[in-house]
């Protein structure tokens, strides 16, 4: 048996275990777009259709996350995760049996509610096994095993469709969910300070914070205007450069894809970087969110600059967005995994993606309204350049030292 504390070499086992079941859980669910064009014309979907498939499994961990967020803090995070990831694998396997547009929409909805298991949990797995010094760059790690998990899915899942079918690859994919499952079973162990935690957390007259001076105290609102603006701007990023790339400078869809990709493997860079930046920040670990939000607002006021297409100007752009807005997310969660009173963390982590979630859910649908009311892309940047820069303004002055608060709560 390991040795089951936060200076244990067990920990980097427990690091490379969270990121490769992240990855795992999010083999689907990231690279569900690259499979719609082969469901779409299998099924004779409509356009509404496809689109309804593609946000049902974002709907279930609007709620599911607050509910995962409770049990974490009373229950091992090796079930709960474990769990989840099977609950993954279950519904991509019916899924892949599936014979009509109905019963896949009913299997995304529940794969969507396993998956709400796979954030906070393997958030809450890295904020107990490393202590303060290291957490940032041990989040920004596992953080960088979604977008893995859709590099993976993006580059495998449209080869399986377009020879075996979008079957097969629903299959596929029920065997990598499969693995992480298994994988974080087995090997997952929670060190002993854990248990003290959930002690307090599962005893009935315990001294646990109400929920409600958790959300008046500076830190949530920093972590809620953070949330809520990065989130908008990271999925308009991803889902709407290509589109403005072509439309404002007719750019070729190859160049398009060079210019996303680079804004991505950026994002991948700035997860862990960032991160780790966050462990040693003398200002505070909510500084690099602070940088991040006035970097992304500088750099979609930068996409606006009229240079013809030219590459040369438009790829360090997108490295530069790519890198803070894609990940702004690595600080982002350290910071919220450590503003929560010990025995909370998984209530504070449920709650905050829970908001983000959202978010994800309607921004991209309002965006797109945007678009059509003004004809062009460029009134999204500008619109999320305001809202990026009233964030900014509302986080410029740091909360008070959040470890007082879990002092005292844990006195209450």
């Amino acid at each position: 048996m390991p040795m089951r504390n936060p200076t244990s070499s067990y920990r980097w086992t427990i690091l490379a275990v969270a990121t490769l079941t992240q990855a795992s859980a999010s083999f689907l669910v990231q690279g569900f777009g690259a499979l719609a064009g082969y469901i779409k014309a299998d099924l004779g979907l409509s356009g509404f259709e496809i689109g309804l498939l593609m946000s049902s499994a974002s709907v279930a961990p609007i709620f599911g996350l607050l509910v995962v967020g409770e049990l974490l803090d009373r229950f091992n995070e090796r079930w709960i995760v474990g769990v989840g990831s099977l609950v993954i694998a279950l519904a991509s396997g019916l899924a892949s049996l599936a014979g009509g547009y109905v019963g896949l929409l009913f299997c995304l909805i529940l794969l969507g509610a396993g998956y709400s298991t796979a954030q906070p949990g393997g958030a809450k797995s890295i904020a107990v096994w490393f202590e303060r010094a290291q957490r940032g760059f041990a989040m920004g790690i596992r953080q960088a095993g979604l977008p893995l998990g859709g590099a993976l899915s993006v580059a495998s899942l449209p080869v399986i469709a377009a020879r075996w079918g979008w079957h097969s690859a629903f299959f596929a994919s029920t065997c990598v969910a499969l693995f992480g499952g298994v994988l974080f079973l087995v090997f997952y162990r929670a060190p002993d300070h854990a248990e003290n935690f959930r002690a307090v957390a599962a005893a009935p007259g315990g001294p646990r914070p109400p929920r409600m001076e958790l959300l008046r105290h500076p830190s949530t609102r920093n972590i809620a205007w953070a949330g809520i603006t990065m989130v908008s701007a990271q999925f308009a990023i991803t889902l709407f450069l290509p589109l403005y790339l072509t439309e404002r400078y007719h750019m070729a869809l190859p160049d398009g894809a060079l210019v996303l990709l680079v804004t991505q493997v950026a994002g991948v860079i700035g997860r862990i970087v960032l991160a780790a930046w966050s462990d040693r920040a003398k200002s505070g670990r909510f500084f690099p969110v602070f940088c991040c939000l006035a970097a992304t607002t500088a750099g979609l006021l930068a996409l606006l600059v009229p240079v013809a297409g030219s590459l040369l100007y438009l790829v360090p752009v997108a490295a530069w967005v790519g890198f803070f807005g894609i990940g702004w997310y690595g600080p982002w969660v350290a910071y919220l995994a450590e503003a929560a009173p010990p025995d909370r963390v998984g209530f504070a982590l449920g709650l905050a993606l829970a908001a983000n979630q959202i978010t994800i859910c309607l921004s991209p649908a309002l965006l797109g309204l945007l678009h059509d009311l003004f004809g062009s892309y460029t009134a999204d940047w500008i619109v999320l350049a305001v809202i990026l820069l009233a964030a900014t303004l509302m986080t410029r002055k740091p909360a008070p030292n959040t470890v007082a608060l879990a002092s005292r709560a844990n006195s209450l």
